[in-house]
């Protein structure tokens, strides 16, 4: 099952059938206790859509209101790599190497609701960057009392050039405004995807292929109930919280995004997320969500 947060109400789906959900608060009713037993009724009791649901035309928002988004890093070999690559001239590249076989991991603020884009939604660059890649993760959702609730996907919008630099510079490389896509629904769920679970990414430039990647679930290196443990350690999250995992897809250093590329990461039982960037002109004022009209 998956819901899906929209400008007409909340949508259940299960397959090509839809549901509305008789709920307005969202963060109130992905944090109920027993919400697959919840929406398991809805899908018995109420009367379907009469159309297929298609999340493309759904006029979909993301699925979060009040929740934070937190990032843990380094949590795939090729991640790894790649930071001890680019950290390597400012003397940091030994830090990712360390922090990748800890037992503590590495956990970062990432985004909050306001900068975060839906599905068919624009992210976008930083001003001051001039390398800048979409990170493709499952994102998990621990309810506010830390339990695995769902999960969704997840763009983690990185300024390579800025963290490479030095990584003391990680929170601008990754936090700003239409850094952050989480969508398009979220999968309800107490148990983590299996690990042949695929993720893939394409970014497509003027409708051709410029990059396409694909890792598996089976490379991640965590066990997402510490990530868990130490996500809400000494913390508290009322609305409960978002987690990117981690991306094992990583671009060559001769990639970075242009205004107008299409990102497409896709998960097999989730779906796939859709991401316009925006004109790096884009004013500030102007929604990081903000629809796209090609």
């Amino acid at each position: 099952m998956i819901l899906y947060r929209s400008r007409r109400g909340i949508i259940l789906a299960r397959e090509d059938r839809g549901w509305r959900v008789p709920a307005r608060d969202w963060g109130g009713l992905i944090n109920r206790p027993d919400l697959e037993e919840f929406l398991e009724s809805v899908a018995r009791r109420r009367v379907p859509l009469p159309r297929r649901f298609d999340p493309d035309r759904a006029g979909l928002l993301p699925p979060l209101d009040v929740q934070e988004v937190w990032g843990a890093g380094v949590t795939y070999s090729r991640s790894r790599e790649a930071r001890m690559e680019e950290a390597r001239d400012a003397g940091g590249g030994d830090f990712y190497a360390r922090v990748y076989d800890a037992e503590r991991p590495e956990i970062f603020f990432k985004s909050t609701p306001h900068r975060t884009a839906g599905h068919r939604q624009e992210v976008r660059l930083r001003r001051d960057s001039r390398w800048s890649v979409p990170e493709p993760e499952l994102a998990l959702f621990f309810n506010r009392e830390g339990n695995l609730a769902g999960c969704t996907i997840g763009n983690d919008m990185s300024a390579r050039d800025i963290e490479g630099e030095n990584p003391l510079y990680l929170p601008q490389a990754k936090i700003y405004d239409g850094s952050c896509a989480l969508g398009p629904g979220l999968l309800v769920t107490r148990k983590f995807l299996p690990p042949a679970t695929e993720i893939r990414m394409a970014v497509l430039r003027r409708h051709r292929p410029v990059f396409e990647g694909s890792t598996t679930l089976e490379r991640f290196r965590r066990d997402p109930r510490a990530l868990a443990e130490y996500l809400f350690r000494d913390n508290r999250f009322p609305g409960g919280c978002f987690l990117l995992t981690g991306t094992g897809i990583v671009p060559p250093r001769d990639f970075s995004l242009r205004p107008g590329d299409e990102i497409r990461i896709s998960i097999g039982p989730i779906g796939t997320l859709v991401n316009f960037v925006a004109p790096k002109n884009t004013p500030r004022t102007r929604s990081p969500g903000a629809r796209w009209k090609p």
